[in-house]
């Protein structure tokens, strides 16, 4: 009997405990996790693009005290400051008591998703029938956008330098759109392709409408019709497309799964499941020891290539302006930051265990993830943090009591993925990646454990006023 005690009191102590997260908080806790849930839906159906994200985020820092920044401004410890980047990122301050010079703490989540855009010369018709042409934006399976309500999302900028914004298919009250299917009677060819060719790019095309214009026979009549209700609502002609930014989304609304409620789903918790409880802890960010940054960025699905991603040196430039305010060097400044690139893993499907390998994967309900090194296969591509700001961070979260995990995105030779993370380690800054775990990452209907999100925000919160 003693030696079995001995050999439980040794297992507690030299083995990594990884209980599920229900079992290690109380009534209180258990409270807070399903009223940030709420938070986060709302969010979620709400910020569908970037655009809208930026939009929403804009709205609670002005309602918070944040003001927007202007290079020369004379900050101090407590001053809450944004910069907007075109409307399609954005970075967020709280100036600390610390002087810049020791460097900031940072927390970069990206707010697109894989969705279908709309190309330029989107509008046909075919057989009495009005379609949108798309380009599919960020690796999706394809099939998966088949026979699914989507909205339209957006802006146009027309010949005259008006901006229309597009959202149609969110209110019950709106028309929704669909990419359709061959049924399976008719498609043993296509179910003989491979998953990757059963719906070609090409195929992905938006249906619109089937009313043809009345007043007068002519060719392309359904397509007249359809731009004459784009005209009358909007004010656009064809040609506007051609300066136009519309995305066509899942019209889900996000929804709590499960008999007992403990999982979200809906469109997007791929990153913005993680952009939330960022912007949410720099909103509830006093005044900090070190300045705490937050941005939101967009392209990560693309490579985060352009402007408004982060290969741009928008991010940068902003930390060499407010190093500058305080009479420090920006290259300076980065090279003594830490950051949390926050970002997703891939949760374990029972479904298809066979793609992960159960001692280095992340798991539903048992906290926020911290991924030491992505890339695939070989490393490739990887930002591989050191040992030494891993167990800082380690034990920044255990003092804090944040239920964490550790996991990879897949075996080794499985495929694997990459974050914004190597980006800003590049910038010599120490970086990381801790995100929340997601069930069918980059469907159109994504799922995520509303604990898992909590601890993301309560890790987000804790690393920034660290």
């Amino acid at each position: 009997m003693e030696e079995k005690n001995l050999a439980k009191e040794l297992k507690e102590k030299l083995f990594r405990q990884q209980k599920n997260g229900y079992k290690r908080i109380n009534a209180d806790e258990e409270k807070a996790i399903s009223d940030f849930a709420n938070e986060y839906k709302s969010f979620l159906d709400n910020a569908k693009t970037e655009r809208e994200a930026v939009k929403f985020a804009l709205e609670a820092l002005e309602k918070n005290g944040f003001v927007e920044y202007k290079k020369g401004m004379t900050l101090k410890a407590g001053d809450k400051i944004f910069r907007n980047n075109r409307g399609k990122a954005i970075i967020m301050a709280v100036i600390g008591t610390a002087p810049v010079a020791d460097g900031v703490r940072l927390c970069a989540a990206h707010i697109d998703s894989p969705r279908l855009d709309l190309k330029q010369n989107p509008l046909y018709e075919d057989n009495e029938l009005a379609l949108f042409k798309t380009h599919y934006y960020g690796g999706i399976k394809k099939y998966q956008w088949t026979t699914i309500p989507l909205a339209l999302h957006g802006v146009i900028i027309r010949a005259d330098g008006e901006t229309v914004t597009v959202n149609i298919g969110e209110d019950e009250n709106d028309p929704v759109f669909c990419v359709t299917d061959l049924l399976p009677h008719l498609a043993t060819e296509q179910m003989s392709r491979t998953a990757t060719k059963i719906i070609r790019g090409e195929d992905l095309n938006l249906l619109i409408g089937s009313i043809p214009f009345r007043e007068d026979e002519t060719s392309e009549a359904v397509k007249l019709n359809i731009m004459n209700i784009l005209f009358e609502k909007y004010g656009i002609t064809e040609s506007d497309f051609i300066s136009a930014e519309l995305e066509a989304v899942p019209a889900f609304k996000a929804r709590d799964i499960g008999f007992d409620r403990s999982l979200i789903g809906g469109y997007g918790h791929d990153d913005r499941c993680c952009a939330f409880p960022a912007l949410k802890a720099t909103l509830d960010c006093k005044t900090p020891v070190h300045t705490a940054v937050t941005v939101l960025t967009d392209k990560e699905e693309t490579g985060s290539d352009g402007n408004t991603g982060l290969c741009s040196d928008y991010l940068r430039y902003f930390i060499a302006d407010i190093a500058e305010d305080s009479g420090s060097c920006g290259r300076d400044v980065l090279s003594v930051s830490e950051c949390l690139s926050a970002d997703v893993n891939a949760a374990f499907d029972p479904t298809f265990a066979e793609v992960n390998e159960r001692n280095n994967c992340a798991y539903v309900n048992k906290g926020v993830c911290i991924t030491k090194y992505t890339g695939a296969r070989g490393k490739s591509g990887t930002s591989d943090a050191s040992a030494e700001f891993t167990g800082r961070i380690r034990r920044l979260m255990d003092s804090n009591n944040v239920i964490w995990q550790t996991g990879e995105l897949g075996k080794v030779d499985e495929g694997g993925g990459g974050t914004v993370a190597a980006y800003i380690a590049n910038l010599n800054v120490d970086t990381i990646d801790m995100g929340v775990p997601v069930l069918s990452m980059h469907a159109p209907y994504e799922v995520i454990s509303k604990l898992d999100l909590y601890m993301a925000y309560k890790a987000f919160a804790t690393f920034i006023a660290d």
